[in-house]
């Protein structure tokens, strides 16, 4: 793999505008590429949080055409930067359901990775209530991605939850994941699920959220983070939107995985 990569994530606070959303989303991605970036992280729904759930279905794009699709194959070309796209509402075989979808573009603008959200989030307390399988169906298939060399696996917010999503993905060396974490989950389980992650494949984490108080009234968590293959927090945004920068390194790969050969010691795969 190419041994140093300066990665950034970005973190949102989406509304139900979307040109908006566009103008933010290059201004951040434009601000990492002149830092340096190679890699860029959007986080899940950066296009648009609606008033109500079913609005990202009327936003929804056939794969492959559509001006989010253009916009992001353009960022990547124009800031010469591996993209990937968070997620975004793509058409289904349903007219009243989308797949939740991160599309990840070559510097060459090219589509290179889809990945259609497998796990669906559903939660309720007293003032929440979350059933996203109401307006999305759900992927099938596993991702697969190698990128700069490096084995890239991948998931949308709620599949973090399922530590066997990612290890059916195995052999990787770092994880990409976009998110919208409640603000309610976020406090009690993001940074300690993503560091579970890290630490059980030895892999850096890549993990952007939406971060605060958006139009519709919802809160997200935020805390856009990149956590190294020992676990620890080498960069963390908590509020606001904003971008946060940090290189990964093969070299702290193999290194944690000598030390503590722990992946080769797998007996059910």
């Amino acid at each position: 793999m190419q041994k140093n990569l300066n990665v950034a994530v970005i973190q949102m606070v989406s509304s139900h505008n979307v040109a908006d959303n566009l103008n933010a989303a290059q201004k951040y991605i434009a601000q990492a590429a002149e830092q340096g970036a190679d890699w860029v992280l959007l986080p899940e729904y950066w296009a648009i949080m609606g008033q109500h759930d079913t609005d990202k279905i009327a936003i929804a794009e056939p794969f492959g055409q559509g001006q989010l699709q253009r916009a992001m194959s353009q960022w990547a070309k124009q800031y010469q930067i591996i993209l990937f796209g968070g997620s975004i509402p793509l058409q289904s075989h349903e007219n009243n359901k989308i797949f939740n979808t991160m599309l990840v573009y070559g510097r060459d603008g090219e589509c290179v990775s889809r990945y259609d959200k497998i796990h669906l989030f559903g939660y309720q307390n007293d003032k929440e209530h979350y059933a996203e399988s109401n307006t999305i169906i759900a992927g099938n298939t596993l991702p697969q991605l190698k990128i700069d060399g490096w084995r890239v696996a991948q998931g949308i917010c709620y599949d973090l939850r399922f530590p066997e999503f990612f290890r059916l993905q195995q052999p990787f060396d770092v994880i990409l994941l976009p998110a919208a974490f409640t603000h309610t989950t976020g406090m009690a389980h993001w940074e300690l699920l993503l560091r579970a992650r890290a630490v059980e494949n030895q892999c850096y984490v890549i993990a952007s959220g939406q971060g605060g108080k958006h139009s519709n009234g919802r809160r997200t968590f935020g805390h856009s983070i990149i956590i190294d293959p020992w676990g620890e927090v080498v960069a963390m945004l908590p509020e606001n939107a904003g971008v946060v920068m940090a290189q990964i390194q093969a070299q702290r790969v193999a290194e944690v995985r000598e030390k503590l050969p722990a992946l080769q010691h797998i007996i059910f795969k």
